[in-house]
């Protein structure tokens, strides 16, 4: 297979899990990361690497024989040139659109954790073979195989409400970035650990629901737990629900080695002490919310909220605004394009805008 990312959260994971079940790795790409990416190439022995910057060449420890690329353009002349039916993508933001787009190109299954390569630019994947990561998108895979669309009334993904779900609302725009990555429930990257305080990471998600799952209706609710992933509620209004720990190695497993997924070495599920309650996503507390409905009514709108949130969360990292301001940057520049959308049609007119709205958030600021 081949691991775009592999010095990530997801991308060390798919390694484990890699290592557990003896699956062989043709290629890996990672970002600046180096030391981590010498030690997987020892432990793993790929044919191919990917490195971010050619700056870091000479710091790059592979045997003779291994083929390196440089930047993104590399990227995706690696994915091009290598033998393996299965791409993971587990880049983080805007910079997996190319590889995902890539990978389609060239035949391959494409198990997808870079949830912006849907949020951007969906439209250009639709035919590609995709195994959802995002324990939502997996948890509803699950439960919508061989289930007819005709019987579905609503999609439900959940979220958990973020490091600052309890924090009273007044206090809540000027957190630290310390304090909004106190996660309660996963072990995750930076940004998305952000992006779930601010609920921005759910408007991704039903994006990205939008895509995989043929327009069906989608919503969202709070699950404190992390335990139910997904839910479906019929037209019988009955629901079904995906329940398990959250483990995020349960959907690499499913899509790197489905043959494997019994011997999972994931926890069980606490179903008798573990308290289930679902409620609203409460618009005081996670203003982007309110943006819900015209994402899916133009979901190509999630290039602005991508590339806004993009900017916003670097200038929020870089201690140069509070977080309540994120919300504020993204919601300013969603209101700006959305009666403007030029045509998206392939990858250059997608770049173009994800620019213009990088210069628009960085006036705004």
């Amino acid at each position: 297979m081949i691991i775009l990312g592999s010095t990530g959260s997801v991308g060390r994971q798919a390694l484990e899990v890699a290592e557990l079940f003896n699956l062989p790795i043709e290629a890996l790409s990672a970002g600046r990361n180096v030391q981590l990416l010498n030690a997987q190439i020892a432990a793993h022995k790929p044919k191919k690497i990917a490195i971010l910057e050619k700056q870091d060449y000479p710091h790059l420890q592979v045997p003779a024989g291994t083929e390196v690329f440089i930047g993104g353009e590399g990227i995706a002349q690696m994915v091009a040139s290598s033998q393996s039916p299965l791409v993971l993508n587990a880049l983080v933001g805007f910079s997996g659109l190319e590889p995902s787009l890539c990978a389609f190109k060239a035949g391959k299954t494409l198990a997808l954790a870079n949830k912006e390569s849907l949020v951007v630019g969906g439209w250009l994947l639709k035919g590609a073979h995709i195994l959802p990561i995002d324990s939502e998108h997996f948890a509803l895979n699950v439960l919508l195989k061989n289930t007819p669309k005709e019987h579905i009334d609503t999609l439900f993904l959940t979220a958990s409400g973020g490091a600052l779900r309890d924090t009273p609302l007044e206090q809540i725009a000027n957190q630290s970035l310390e304090e909004v990555l106190q996660h309660p429930n996963w072990q995750m990257g930076v940004d998305i650990t952000i992006n779930s305080a601010s609920m921005a990471n759910k408007l991704f998600e039903l994006v990205e629901a939008h895509w995989l799952f043929g327009g069906l209706k989608v919503d969202a609710c709070l699950e404190r737990s992390s335990s139910v992933h997904a839910l479906v509620r019929f037209k019988d209004q009955s629901y079904h629900a995906q329940l398990s720990h959250p483990d995020m190695r349960l959907p690499i497993i499913h899509a790197l080695s489905p043959e494997n997924a019994p011997n999972a070495p994931t926890k069980p599920l606490e179903i008798f002490s573990t308290p289930f309650k679902f409620e609203p996503i409460d618009t005081d507390r996670y203003p982007l919310w309110r943006f819900k409905d015209l994402l899916l009514q133009e979901p190509k709108l999630g290039v602005v909220l991508n590339a806004s949130n993009e900017e916003a969360l670097q200038i929020f990292k870089a201690g140069a605004m509070p977080f309540g301001k994120i919300s504020a940057l993204v919601a300013h520049s969603l209101e700006h394009f959305k009666d403007k959308l030029p045509p998206l049609e392939n990858l250059e007119q997608i770049q173009a805008l994800d620019k213009e709205v990088r210069h628009f958030v960085q006036a705004l600021d």
